[in-house]
């Protein structure tokens, strides 16, 4: 006969109620502990030892970056299929944010930071580097993103070695003032995107102005004068968490902008705007105070952290079209 839970012994319950307490408990921990935000900077030990070549400080955080997204607590969570991590989407979204940074620095390392303007030779090295990145970021099946991303951090380092090498003079690095301005030209383009669309959070209209200036223009199709934007709820906390993340990688990647390419911002007295840039990114990630993200109306009885979040991401924004602005003056 078939035992079940009303005619089981009274000690059997208590120790099967006892194991499933004790099974959920742990499963709480492990979601609180993986969702843990970074600390604000990468420590010495990600970065590796410092050293002179121009270069080795970016470098080092783009290795740094993806060694956090593999090796964090809980490790990569963005693919797995396993409890807790499906119970989790505050920090896979802070993942993706990372992510989206490190591919576009990556690119531009690539085609940019790597090559000489009379010589555009690609490095192969980071030739292998960034397409890794741009592999599916929730893939578990073979080959699975983590080792696709391994492999992206292998080539970088290799990339490293070669830069500080005494007998390779043929990797380069070229800290030029256009380099950094093609790199901060799509940090401007991914900040205006997440300000408004953490500005939606609360619904915004507007005017359609996309063709204000042109007295020939037309579009494909009619356009309405008054377009509503607003961030659907369910997805509230998954933007919010994509701009924490992204905040975080430009930091490390800002910081290191300072190390590497300190000769074109003294030349441009632009050392103090870029100063600018990054403590916007740092009152960015201030830590969060309540327990769940609050979305209340713009001036509601409850706060709005999306609003208060976009508030940095649209300041860090217009410093940096400042500091592209200003490099771009002779």
């Amino acid at each position: 006969m078939a035992v079940t839970l009303r005619n089981m012994p009274a000690h059997f319950k208590l120790t099967l109620i006892g194991i499933v307490a004790f099974i959920l408990l742990v499963q709480l921990f492990l979601c609180w502990r993986w969702s843990r935000e970074p600390s604000l900077y990468l420590g010495s030990s990600a970065l590796g030892e410092v050293q002179g070549t121009t270069g080795y400080v970016t470098v080092s955080s783009l290795i740094g970056t993806i060694d956090w997204l593999l090796e964090k607590p809980g490790g990569y969570l963005s693919n797995d299929i396993y409890l807790p991590s499906r119970w989790l989407d505050n920090m896979p979204n802070f993942e993706f944010g990372v992510l989206v940074q490190t591919r576009d620095l990556a690119r531009v390392l690539r085609y940019n930071y790597s090559r000489s303007p009379l010589q555009p030779i690609d490095q192969p090295a980071l030739a292998a580097a960034e397409p890794a990145l741009n592999y599916a970021n929730d893939r578990w099946v073979i080959p699975s993103t983590q080792s696709e991303f391994r492999k992206a951090q292998n080539a970088l380092i290799e990339y490293r070695s070669q830069l500080v090498s005494l007998e390779n003079n043929e990797v380069p690095f070229y800290a030029s003032t256009d380099n950094l301005r093609a790199w901060l030209a799509v940090v401007e383009r991914r900040l205006g995107d997440l300000s408004q669309s953490l500005s939606a959070s609360v619904g915004q209209t507007w005017i359609n102005t996309g063709l204000s200036g042109e007295s020939d223009a037309e579009a494909p199709v009619p356009r309405e004068s008054l377009r509503l934007d607003k961030t659907p709820w369910t997805q509230l906390d998954d933007v919010f968490f994509q701009a924490r993340g992204t905040a975080w990688a430009l930091l490390q990647f800002m910081a290191a902008a300072q190390v590497d390419f300190d000769g074109p911002l003294t030349d441009r007295n632009a050392a103090l705007n870029l100063q600018q840039v990054i403590r916007e990114l740092e009152g960015a990630l201030d830590p969060i105070r309540s327990p769940i993200i609050l979305n209340g109306g713009g001036y509601g009885f409850f706060a709005n952290h999306s609003l208060v979040l976009a508030s940095y991401i649209s300041r860090a924004h217009s410093a940096v079209i400042d500091l592209r602005e200003l490099l771009a003056q002779g």
